[in-house]
């Protein structure tokens, strides 16, 4: 650890938050507060750990703030002027429709602990743990990919999702006989056939025709759309590290991803298409292309994010990619199994948004993903 001096708070002030380092007014067992975004330790941190990963960055950090307004966090043992080498990264979501509560990361499949021990994340999280306990908050919830607190911390496991990852440190050629023959290889070659139109980039347009079968997919899932403020936030804060890829029949869009490019990985966050048209390939096409791109930058895995254990077909798909799967388990204190809707919750929803418009299924988005974070 890197210090177990306790700082002495600094007194409230009503003037603006100043562009440096954040210290926590409260102290707890020698663990500090910093802001991730203000503060280049982190980063720092971020890039030399090897766990570090998209979602801790200051980018991810600065979308969640300036799209849903989370605050974010990192709690660490290293003082103010020490080298920063540990650090757990929260948001403070503050909502009167789900509760108060301190969630690592929302929006994020994954967010291991950047420490160096088992003993060292249990001392983190026991420091913050009265913070539920006075009724501040209503719960603390961590989704480590590899770390799992002790029992002595209190917490517990909550959802478990399957994870997959994709080993990109193998040839194209070996990559692709590695792929499902039928649903895969293809598929691919299908899409080649087709001569559909592959376009790539950030721009409002690939933007709009993203977010178009976005809204088509989720349909489809029967959830509202993610505002569309998000994805702006997302273009706004990564640049070049994010690309929208977008396959078209002529001047039809078909399907379209979303990847996020961080270190050495290459994460496949978002996918939409038009399944009425799926049999053309668009997906397996888009798929194929980043991992190409992939691997000509020197890129080690792609990163395939999370899907519902019970989402077996998702589960099948990312397989038939090459992909392994591992268990990923989020957990929370106070421990309390998150319960998932029951059938006549799920048919109710599937009603409502067949029967909504697209302008307010998108307004219902808008207005509810602030608050499940």
């Amino acid at each position: 650890m890197c210090s177990q001096a306790i700082a002495t708070s600094p007194a409230k002030s009503n003037a603006p938050r100043p562009a440096s380092p954040r210290v926590a007014e409260d102290q707890f067992m020698g663990v500090y507060e910093i802001d991730p975004v203000l503060d280049p330790r982190w980063n720092e941190l971020v890039q030399r750990h090897a766990h570090g990963s998209v979602f801790h960055s200051s980018s991810w950090l600065e979308a969640l703030r300036s799209t849903y307004g989370y605050d974010p966090v990192v709690i660490s043992t290293c003082a103010p002027n020490d080298k920063l080498t540990n650090g757990l990264v929260f948001c403070r979501i503050r909502s009167w429709l789900t509760g108060s509560r301190f969630v690592s990361l929302p929006f994020s499949d994954h967010c291991e602990p950047l420490v160096n021990s088992t003993d060292e994340l249990d001392h983190l999280l026991l420091s913050i743990r009265h913070r539920v306990d006075d009724g501040s908050w209503k719960y603390i919830e961590i989704r480590p990919v590899s770390y799992r607190p002790n029992s002595n911390t209190g917490f517990g496991q909550s959802l478990s999702y399957e994870f997959h990852r994709l080993d990109l440190r193998r040839s194209k050629q070996e990559l692709f006989h590695n792929f499902h023959k039928n649903c895969v290889q293809r598929t691919i070659r299908r899409a080649e056939r087709e001569e559909l139109k592959y376009e790539e980039g950030n721009s409002e347009a690939l933007l709009q025709k993203f977010y178009k079968l976005l809204v088509i997919t989720r349909r489809r899932q029967y959830l509202p759309p993610q505002p569309l403020a998000w994805f702006r936030a997302l273009v706004a804060a990564f640049g070049d590290s994010l690309k929208i890829r977008v396959a078209s029949k002529g001047d039809l869009p078909l399907a379209s991803i979303l990847t996020l490019s961080h270190k050495r990985s290459m994460m496949y966050k978002y996918g939409c298409s038009d399944a009425s048209f799926n049999k053309f390939g668009g997906t397996a096409l888009l798929l194929w292309k980043t991992i190409q791109e992939a691997k000509d930058k020197g890129f080690e895995e792609l990163d395939m994010g999370r899907s519902a254990t019970d989402n077996l077909g998702l589960i099948s798909f990312k397989g038939r990619w090459g992909a392994a799967g591992t268990l990923l388990s989020y957990w929370r204190y106070p421990h309390q199994p998150s319960v998932r809707p029951s059938a006549w919750q799920r048919s109710l929803a599937r009603r409502a948004v067949l029967a909504t418009p697209d302008l307010v299924l998108k307004g219902v988005g808008t207005v509810l993903y602030r608050h499940i974070g």
